[in-house]
């Protein structure tokens, strides 16, 4: 069926109910020859006499009526669905897929949306933790979070955290049996928990700042992994020096598992920002889980 035959039938259907040409036109907001002439093209169309005309009233005809008993259904089940879906654009429902880093789920991005999801039981989320960074169009996520300084310029950012720092711990049990770095060139003679990069595969090259004097050193070590709570649990084992978010050992340096070295070369990092494509029509779900995690 064509468009304009679809037009002309809805045209049809509220003279129909009015019964008259004048009503069907106010409803419809036209004049009442540009509907009377509608109508006699669509007869002219299907050959067939859809309405009969009195100086009085306007009737269905027989197979008017056959055509009303078709139409009228499935005209008021499009518009219904029509209003559900309206209602959906305005409900906060639906799905909104994110990825982020273990550091980034556990220290910013739980904490906020646990309160907040139980009062929108209809929104369902995916939090996808992998510390790579992933092309969120072709992987089909609704947003990603990233530090500031590795934002693409492309993406609506949006801040969700304060600045941090990574630390370097290590267990009283290690310090005991090797002197404590006071440079960061003397993890070069260290046992060291290695981090590898998800994206490019390497290692992470620990970066310290001091008097503005930044230094990058490679270290070496007998374990590696790809997430910060391994490497954690490692240094509280006894193997070795890890760097790693300070957040995530403030309690163990408090109790005493964990002790801090190099504290005066640690610089602050930009903080956590939901990035999202700058071209797209955000749902009202989307919209809930951005402005919960603002900062």
């Amino acid at each position: 069926m064509k468009r304009e035959d679809l037009n002309d039938m809805l045209w049809f259907l509220a003279v129909a109910e009015e019964r008259s040409f004048t009503k069907a036109a106010a409803k419809l907001g036209t004049s009442q020859s540009t509907i009377s002439h509608t109508i006699k093209k669509l007869e002219a169309r299907m050959g067939i006499r859809l309405l009969t005309r009195t100086t009085r009233s306007v009737v269905p005809t027989e197979a008017g009526e056959r055509l009303i008993r078709s139409l009228a259904p499935r005209i008021e089940e499009l518009e219904t669905e029509i209003d559900e879906l309206m209602e959906i654009r305005d409900k906060p429902t639906g799905s909104v897929r994110i990825t982020l880093s273990d550091h980034a789920l556990e220290s910013v991005v739980w904490p906020k949306l646990r309160p907040v999801l139980k009062q929108y039981p209809d929104i369902k989320v995916e939090l996808n933790s992998d510390n790579g960074f992933r092309n969120i169009v072709e992987e089909k996520f609704d947003a990603g979070v990233r530090l500031g300084e590795s934002l693409d310029k492309d993406m609506i950012a949006v801040r969700i955290g304060p600045d941090w720092r990574l630390v370097a711990i290590a267990s009283p049990e290690y310090l005991a049996e090797r002197t404590a770095p006071e440079t960061p060139r003397d993890l070069v003679g260290h046992d060291c928990i290695n981090h590898r990069q998800a994206r490019a595969g390497g290692l992470y090259v620990w970066e310290f700042e001091k008097d503005g004097a930044e230094v990058r050193v490679r270290v070496d070590g007998q374990l590696t992994f790809n997430t910060s709570y391994a490497m954690i649990d490692a240094a509280v084992s006894g193997y070795g020096i890890a760097y790693v978010p300070e957040s995530l050992v403030l309690d163990k340096i408090a109790s005493g598992q964990l002790v801090q070295v190099l504290d005066d070369w640690t610089p602050l990092f930009p903080g956590y920002y939901l990035y999202y494509p700058s071209r797209r029509q955000n749902s009202p779900a989307f919209r809930v889980i951005v402005e919960a995690l603002r900062a």
